[in-house]
Formats: C-alpha cells, structure tokens, sequence
C-alpha cells in the first residue's frame, strides 16, 4: 500500500498541517475523480480519467468565488481561464483530465450547468467552463479519446471530503520526473485561522532534475515520454479578492520549483487559486458587491498565506509520486512508482 510522504516520516516546511492534508481541508472543498482502465490490445492501452474540484457545496454558477489564474508556462490547452484573469471568479467545477479529452469535459460540464441551472442561456448570459489539462501520452492511448462527456457529469457526482491521491482520475496515466506520478495533495494553517489546501496533477520532469533524491537511470528512454505538464489547483477559505489570489498563486509556482522543475518548453505549468471564504452573487439588485474585510497585504498573516501555498503545492507534488502505484501503459511502457527506499536521502526533512 502507497503513501503519503508525511506518513513515510518526512515533512515538509514549518506550518501546521490540516487534519486530512489535502485540498478538502479547507471547508466546502470537495475533489471527485473518475479512473478509466482498459486494455483493448498492446497498443491500445486506456489509462486516465476525470477530476472534479468544487470550491463549495452550494450553486457554483449562482454563488461565485473570487479566483485567479497564474501561468508559469502556457503549453497548455486549458478552458475559461480568460474569463477568470478578467473578472476574477469562477462558476463552474474545476474540472482536470488528459489533452485530448479537455473538449468531452468541456462538454460534460456544460450539460451538468444547464441542467442545474435553467436561467444559463435564457434569462441570463452564458457559463465560463474550466478545464485544465496534462498530457498522459506516455501511458495512455491518448487518440482513442476513452473520456466521454458522461464522465465529466460522474466525476462531479463523485465529489466528496474524503479524495484518493496517486493514479486516479486527471492522473491515472501521468509521469513525473520520470517516476509514476498522478494526483497530489496537501494542506497547510495559516495564522491559526485558515486553511490553503493545494491538489496537483503532475506530469513534468526527468529523473535527473528531482531534487534530494539518488538518481536512477530509467529502464526507457525518457525521450519517449512528453515534455509534460503540472496542474496546480490552491484553495483556501482565508478573505481574499482576486488579485490577492493572484498573489497566492504565483507561490505555488515556488513550491513547484523547490521540487526540481525547470518548467520546460513544452511544460504547461498553471495554477488555479480560489477563495471560497465569501460568494459573489450572480443575481443582485445592487450596484454594489458585499465583501467582508479582506486580509492586509502588509498584515504578517499574509506572509502566511504565501508560505503555505508553497510548502502545500511541494508537498502535494511530492505526494503524487509516493502515492502513485507502478502502472502498466500502452506498448508495454510502464511507468514505475518511486521507490521509497531513494527517500533515505532527503536532506531538507524532519523525522
């Protein structure tokens, strides 16, 4: 049985730790995933699936949160991020899945809002959909295109406090630094108050660029395996307005680093950050929008806030990798599991 780094007896920076370390600390969060497995042929081997992030369990669309979006590198072919930099909120899950797969999603999601939500496209405007994605090529017949638009909808349904980490869902077929990785998360408390919890599908790097550990020439040429991406989702229940999000996200991107990331050509390395500590109505008759007040930027909690957001983006990518089984792939590919016996080398952890 895979585990958490944290329960492998290491740690991972200073700040207290939520009680699941996960992304569903922060209250109201809640995480769904749908694993596609099937073996068709050598060639045609399916290996991904569908995740689901939820800021909260209300009306998504008719109760808004503040959110930003921070691109550290752009190949990627995510959805409705436009719509999040310019009016810097988010009505929709936050959906993950693979490259090929991010228009079935789209689709899938849209349907699931239409069908909560009559007023879309009739008393009112449209819906900004959001999806993310990786590409899980290495181990998944990614042209067979397996994620249909009835997953995203299962994916949502399935969403609850309690997530499973490693090769599920977004991640089931994805690489990291040329070991198994797949879904990550962590949380961190923030000024004894609040809670920043990051979940990650990561899908980047070689064996050599992973920090702190020996390296171990891989069985496969690691030219094979594409150049990869990391989807990074922050959330947290701490008063922030969309450019302060946007603040908190660009930290994450500092925790993907601490990792060994060189954020490389073909990368896609984007972060989502949200805050669910208020909603922004869609329906109002006022003029003006009720916010309660909003952490300082110069307030030490702020500094926090940013820590947290970095040693929980670390920790989850880390978390990916350890929780992540070995996984058979297409063409015989397989992508290992990282061995723990490597960890014994961690200089920048605590036992």
């Amino acid at each position: 049985m895979r585990r958490k780094l944290r329960d492998l007896g290491f740690s991972i920076g200073t700040l207290p730790v939520g009680r699941r370390n996960q992304i569903t600390d922060v209250p109201g969060v809640q995480v769904g995933h749908v694993t596609i497995r099937k073996d068709v042929d050598e060639r045609t081997v399916i290996r991904t699936g569908v995740t689901a992030v939820l800021p909260h369990g209300g009306h998504l669309f008719l109760e808004k949160v503040p959110a930003a979006c921070f691109v550290l590198n752009g190949f990627g072919k995510t959805t409705g991020l436009v719509q999040v930099e310019e009016l810097g909120t988010i009505e929709s899950p936050i959906m993950l899945t693979n490259t090929f797969s991010v228009g079935a999603v789209w689709q899938g999601t849209l349907e699931y809002m239409l069908e909560a939500t009559p007023e879309i496209g009739d008393v009112t405007g449209s819906v900004n959909i959001v999806v993310g994605e990786c590409n899980d090529s290495y181990l998944n017949t990614a042209r067979v295109m397996a994620v249909t638009k009835e997953h995203a909808k299962e994916a949502i349904a399935a969403a609850r406090v309690e997530m499973e980490e490693g090769e599920v869902g977004a991640g089931t077929g994805m690489m990291c630094f040329g070991w198994k990785g797949g879904v990550g998360s962590s949380s961190r408390i923030a000024g004894g108050m609040y809670t920043v919890g990051a979940l990650v599908v990561s899908n980047f790097g070689r064996r050599e660029e992973l920090r702190f550990v020996p390296y171990v020439p891989p069985s496969f040429d690691e030219r094979d395996v594409p150049a990869g991406s990391i989807m990074m989702i922050v959330a947290t229940d701490a008063p922030l307005d969309a450019r302060q999000l946007k603040r908190l996200a660009k930290r994450a991107a500092v925790g993907l680093a601490r990792t060994g990331s060189h954020v490389h050509h073909g990368s896609g390395d984007i972060v989502i950050a949200f805050s669910n500590a208020y909603t922004i109505a869609h329906f109002s008759d006022s003029v003006l929008q009720s916010v309660p007040p909003l952490v300082r930027d110069d307030a030490p909690l702020m500094n926090e806030l940013f820590q947290a957001a970095v040693e929980a983006t670390e920790e989850a990518i880390w978390n990916s990798l350890t929780m992540a089984e070995t996984t058979t792939g297409r063409n015989g590919r397989v992508g290992e599991a990282i061995p723990y016996s490597l960890l014994r080398w961690i200089k920048w952890t605590e036992k």
